[in-house]
């Protein structure tokens, strides 16, 4: 099966019910592709829209939206104004295939329900979803069946995934578009793996096998609403180079996808080889950073990559945890400085290219946090040891 299969599977047919958003929320403007290609414009005023945002991921006890959302309600709500009052006019959410689906063909509607709702907040508040899908994040969510599944069976349990999901979200002006996975890649080798998953970053699976086995085929063969745009969130060495791929070439997939997503974490001194990546991401559809942070390079090196960046991205992606501004700049921690500095030049950059106005920069809210303080100094170490303890070779032995 194609990624074509997959995707007309997924997205061309409405299986489900639609889940109705209740009231009459403030109308968005639908994202599309620009005519140049080379960005967004809204419909159908033609303005020009540059994503501008965060990773909504997990809040500071490292806990998915999914596992908080009934319970806290009116802590996503005040996650969502304050991600507005900085600036963003996009939030990643990621929800997790084992959360959404009861078994191989049956959609859990609780959680559908749930996921309305969320749209329906977001367009109270004038922010955009990428929604990203088929999470496997923590394994203990993953159900035992899923796992026992063959390619092909569990392909078309992936289908029926974004089946319900897209079906709920089609009337929904704050889609912006649907990540159908977080960093797939796609086997190499003769060899047969026997894990789904890659290995955990913390307590997290962040990049997910399609395929177990190459099985004779090219592996760019296993890669592959009407409304919305589609694409898939690619780790930086998908690229067709020698060494290390994840087996999703751009340039062989860009034309399943309306545009692509790079996950790209700059390093110290070699801001150069970063935006040299990036650049080799453009083949001709736009190209969204969909996750970046100052993670191991010096916040001046990193806004830096920004800047250049502005050159070869139609947008940009980071991350938002869930303290407000007005609490980081009361605190003394070395950490709560850390984010503060990220989200300074988040800021900054946003006002530079007209995406912020001075207004909304000062309008940061002081709401009250269910906060785990200990927590960001938590998310400060696991990210770190994300993107730095997982060597060349121990990835190289996983695909």
């Amino acid at each position: 099966m194609s990624l074509q299969t997959l995707l007309t599977l997924a997205l061309g047919f409405g299986l489900y019910p639609a889940i109705a958003l209740a009231g009459e929320p403030k109308k968005l403007e639908a994202v599309r592709v620009s005519k140049d290609g080379k960005g967004f414009s809204l419909e159908p005023s033609g303005k020009k829209f540059t994503p501008w945002g965060f990773n909504y991921d997990h809040d500071a006890k490292g806990r998915l939206i999914e596992d908080y959302w009934d319970g806290e309600w009116e802590a996503i709500q005040g996650d969502f104004a304050e991600m507005k009052a900085i600036g963003a006019n996009v939030v990643r959410v990621h929800i997790q295939f084992g959360k959404f689906m009861i078994d191989t063909n049956k959609p859990n509607a609780k959680a559908l329900e749930r996921l309305a709702k969320l749209l329906k907040l977001a367009e109270e508040t004038g922010l955009y979803i990428d929604l990203t899908g088929l999470g496997c994040y923590h394994k203990k969510d993953v159900p035992e069946w899923y796992d026992r599944l063959n390619e092909s069976d569990r392909w078309s349990s992936q289908a029926k995934f974004w089946q319900a999901v897209a079906t709920t979200c089609k009337n929904s002006p704050a889609i912006f578009c649907y990540d159908l996975m977080n960093e797939p890649i796609s086997p190499a080798g003769k060899g047969k793996n026997t894990d789904w998953l890659g290995p955990a970053f913390g307590d997290k699976h962040f990049v997910q096998r399609i395929s177990l086995d190459q099985a004779g085929r090219k592996r760019t063969d296993i890669a592959t609403d009407d409304k919305h745009l589609i694409t898939v969130g690619l780790v930086d060495w998908s690229l067709d180079r020698p060494g290390l791929s994840s087996g999703f070439v751009p340039k062989e997939i860009a034309g399943d996808l309306d545009f692509l997503c790079v996950h790209i974490y700059p390093e110290k001194g070699k801001v150069k080889e970063a935006i040299e990546t990036l650049e080799a991401f453009n083949v001709g559809k736009p190209v969204v950073i969909e996750e970046t942070f100052p993670l191991k390079a010096p916040i001046d090196q990193f806004e830096d990559f920004l800047i250049q960046s502005e050159k070869h991205a139609a947008g940009v992606i980071g991350f938002y945890w869930g303290t407000p501004m007005a609490e980081l700049k009361k605190s003394k921690t070395i950490p709560d400085a850390f984010l503060l500095a990220w989200l300074e030049v988040f800021q900054k950059r946003g006002k530079a290219l007209g995406l912020i106005s001075k207004r909304r920069a000062e309008k940061s809210t002081t709401k009250t946090r269910r906060a785990q303080r200990n927590g960001i100094s938590e998310i400060c170490i696991f990210y770190v040891l994300r993107t730095t303890t997982c060597s060349a070779s121990s990835f190289a032995a996983m695909i």
